[in-house]
């Protein structure tokens, strides 16, 4: 004989499910990963406007060289912005807008992501010396790109820093890591 089950105690078991799913969804993406969208084309050729992104959060708190990072910029009315860290605290950042190159303690940077030699200049007079809690960042797209050349962002405290992109999953047609 077959034993028929309770309809109630069915809801009870599918309402447990799906809230325990959805706790589970939102404690992930606040506490260890988080969705994010690139805005403009600062970061082409490796990212493009509109895609979008997951940071990874926890455990993420020493942003370090070549990392593509999300930095906040809550107070000034603008959005997030997505760069690649070149300097961290203690480093000295030379660039030469003439020769297109851009050195970091001395040492020529080896920079295949760039999209076009760096001709770009804003504010800031180099060389530089990054200070501690800061990291010092610029776009893939050197010449359309807002970065820590212009005082408006400058050297970025790493508590401004989201998170660190690891994995982009639109447009579908380039879902995959990101570096």
């Amino acid at each position: 004989m077959e034993q028929q089950e309770n309809p109630l105690l069915e809801l009870y078991e599918w309402l447990e499910s799906g809230i325990v799913t959805v706790v589970g969804m939102l404690l992930l993406f606040t506490l260890i990963v988080r969705p994010a969208t690139v805005n403009g084309p600062s970061m082409m050729k490796t990212l493009h406007d509109g895609d979008r992104l997951i940071l990874q959060q926890a455990g993420y708190h020493d942003p370090q060289y070549g990392d593509i990072v999300v930095i906040d910029r809550t107070g000034t009315g603008e959005p997030a912005i997505v760069k690649r860290v070149i300097g961290r605290a203690g480093d000295t950042i030379d660039i030469d807008f003439t020769a297109h190159t851009v050195r970091r303690n001395g040492e020529l940077l080896d920079e295949p992501y760039v999209n076009e030699p760096t001709e770009l200049g804003y504010d800031v007079e180099f060389p530089v010396t990054v200070p501690e809690g800061c990291i010092f960042v610029l776009g893939d797209n050197r010449n359309n790109s807002l970065d820590s050349r212009a005082s408006e962002i400058g050297m970025v405290d790493v508590r401004r820093v989201m998170g660190k992109a690891v994995f982009r999953f639109f447009p579908f047609g380039k879902i995959g890591g990101v570096s």
